[in-house]
This record gives structure tokens, C-alpha cells and sequence, in this order.
């Protein structure tokens, strides 16, 4: 299993940010229909409601979307700071990255659960603190593996691509379903996202969660085997 995982590590990487991307679409689809019209993941869009909620525009939020930018640019932050000494590519650090992102959706799943309908707004902005810190460091992750036109959190430059370099655009050659594939992820993540929460708030994160540390894993498990290193009498052993 492990020789069948590592045969293909950039195909691995890939099927593995796509589903990050169904992901971020079902917490996107939490965040905005279920925390006040946040987004959590996509932050085009987050400042673009709190722009127009400082101007006092059809009543939007400005405490949440500000929560949420600072957040993510905070998980972001540890992510670059924790991946830049290390090589690009998947490592153990990658995937402790992963596992807390996962962590930190499923505590704030629980939360949901636990106080149901009725959230106090302080819990409220917790949760989509917490969305958003998660978010930030699956970005900064995300793009140290640097898997070409997925980013997981953000689909505006994927289309730009995939209409710029289409055939009508002038150019044949294209990575035209990876980038399709990414958009329609997050389509479908904040689909499920949405009728996930005609059950419970928590569900959209415990589902996004269990993705998470499911990718923790499986990325782990394909990660490069360690080089040989050779022991104190000078011969070669696995690391």
C-alpha cells in the first residue's frame, strides 16, 4: 500500500488538495449561511462584505468578516513560518499542519453541537475565528506543496486560467481538469455544506474535520521515504 501511494506523489498531492477544496467550500457554505454571512475560507469575498459593511450596505456583518481575515492571515503566518525551513513538498511538518487543521473544525464541531440553537454571539465569533485561523494554515500548507492551479481556499484564478488558456483563449494546451475539477469541488462542498445544515450547524465541520485528518493521513502515509542514512559503523539504514 505505502509502494503504491509514493509510486505517484504528484497525482497523490493532487486528488488530496482537491478534496481540501470540497472542503473549503462546505466550511465557506457554514460560514456564511450558519455564522452571519462569513467566509471563512474565501477571503475575496470576506473583504468584499466587510467593505461594504463599513459603509452600512443592506446590514452587512463587520465583526465576523474581520474576525475571520485576521484569523486566517494569522494561520497563514504559523503555516509559512513552520514550512519555510523545510523543503517544499509533503513532510512531517505537512502533516501536523493537516491534523490540526482538522483538530481545530472538529473543537469548533463540537461547540456546535454541544450549545445547538440559541449560539451566544461570543461563541459565534469564536467559531468563526477558529474557521478561520484552520483556513489560514490549510492555505499556507497547501501552498508549499504547491500543487499547480489548486490552492483549496480560493477559485478566481483557476477560472481566469481555465478561460485565459482554453482553446477559445488562443491556447490548446491546459491543465484544464485539475482546474475544472477545483471549481467544481467547491461548488459541491458548499452544496453539502448547505444541506448539511438543514441538520445541524456542526455537521458541515465535523464532515470538513474528518476530511481533514483524513488527508493528514493519507499524505503522510505517501510522503517520500526517509533516505538511507548510514550508522555509527558506517553502513546504510533506513531512517
Amino acid at each position: 500500500m505505502l509502494k503504491r501511494l509514493r509510486s505517484n506523489p504528484s497525482g497523490l498531492h493532487l486528488v488530496l488538495m482537491l478534496a481540501l477544496t470540497f472542503s473549503t467550500g462546505v466550511i465557506d457554505a457554514v460560514g456564511y449561511l450558519g455564522l452571519d454571512r462569513v467566509f471563512t475560507g474565501n477571503m475575496t469575498g470576506n473583504v468584499v462584505i466587510l467593505g461594504m459593511g463599513l459603509v452600512g450596505a443592506d446590514d452587512l456583518p463587520i465583526v465576523g468578516p474581520f474576525i475571520a481575515l485576521i484569523a486566517f492571515m494569522l494561520g497563514a503566518l504559523v503555516a509559512g513560518r513552520t514550512l519555510r525551513p523545510v523543503e517544499a513538498g509533503w513532510t512531517t511538518h505537512s502533516t501536523w499542519l493537516f491534523t490540526i487543521v482538522g483538530a481545530i473544525i472538529a473543537a469548533a464541531a463540537v461547540a456546535a453541537f454541544v450549545v445547538g440553537t440559541g449560539m451566544p454571539q461570543w461563541l459565534e465569533f469564536s467559531i468563526t475565528g477558529a474557521l478561520g485561523l484552520a483556513m489560514g494554515l490549510q492555505a499556507g500548507a497547501a501552498r508549499h506543496i504547491a500543487v499547480k492551479d489548486v490552492t483549496t481556499v480560493v477559485v478566481t484564478s483557476t477560472l481566469v486560467g481555465l478561460a485565459f488558456d482554453s482553446r477559445f483563449g488562443g491556447t490548446a494546451k491546459q491543465q484544464w481538469k485539475r482546474r475544472l475539477g477545483a471549481v467544481l469541488l467547491i461548488g459541491a462542498g458548499a452544496a453539502a455544506g448547505a444541506a448539511l445544515l438543514r441538520l445541524d450547524l456542526g455537521w458541515g465541520m465535523a464532515l470538513s474535520a474528518a476530511i481533514s485528518i483524513l488527508v493528514a493521513i493519507v499524505g503522510h502515509l505517501g510522503r517520500p521515504a526517509p533516505a538511507p542514512t548510514p550508522d555509527v559503523e558506517g553502513r546504510v539504514s533506513a531512517a
